[in-house]
């Protein structure tokens, strides 16, 4: 069973693996290259592996070649929620922050985002933009994908963490802004004070996968 850690409790010991998940729109990639740049590791993001041009989706062995690639090292900090990588990611990680804000603020965020990139048309993974059409007006809408993922991630994600193979696991459950501020806050508390490293997570192999 993963153990859980109030975001307003410090952290004992530095994460030298860590992952950031949540609904899209959460604030998963903002938050994981923040939390990189305070420990001192490569930033990892998993829709980069996932995305090739024309918003087509790798397969999935390529997928997964590319993520163990990418976590080869002794140190990062990921964010995404691909269950088909879920064995890659969590039973390596030491600790997962989970951004599990209401869907009322997700759509929010969501919606600055979307519309900015949008507008600018901003360059995301493998030269693919955001097109107005696609992202208010389809099926494949970010904001569709919120809807049908956000609740199904809070039945799931607790009985996952609860499972003996996640042992290893630290998580904080990030709800408001408020939580989020001390999370971080003690996090920089805990690299400025030169807390060591939290010991190594068991091996894939000895943890198992899903």
């Amino acid at each position: 069973m993963a153990h859980e850690i109030s975001p307003f409790t410090q952290i004992d010991a530095l994460p030298r693996r860590v992952i950031v998940g949540g609904t899209t729109g959460s604030g998963k990639t903002t938050l994981a290259g923040e939390i990189a740049s305070i420990v001192g590791a490569p930033h990892v993001e998993m829709d980069a592996l996932h995305w090739e041009p024309n918003w087509t989706e790798a397969p999935p062995d390529v997928f997964r070649e590319r993520t163990a690639a990418a976590l080869t090292g002794e140190r990062w900090v990921v964010d995404g929620n691909y269950s088909v990588a879920r064995d890659l990611t969590w039973s390596a990680a030491d600790l997962l922050v989970w951004l599990d804000y209401s869907i009322a603020r997700i759509y929010w965020q969501l919606l600055r985002r979307t519309t900015k990139r949008v507008r600018t048309q901003e360059e995301l993974w493998a030269g693919n933009r955001e097109r107005l059409r696609t992202a208010f007006f389809s099926r494949e809408s970010l904001f569709v994908w919120a809807l049908k993922t956000h609740w199904k991630r809070r039945r799931m994600w607790p009985p996952l963490l609860a499972d003996a193979q996640y042992a290893q696991l630290r998580f904080v459950r990030i709800r408001s802004s408020r939580e989020l501020r001390a999370f971080v806050a003690g996090l920089r508390r805990t690299v400025a004070e030169g807390v060591g490293e939290g010991a190594d997570p068991a091996p894939t192999s000895e943890v198992g996968s899903r």
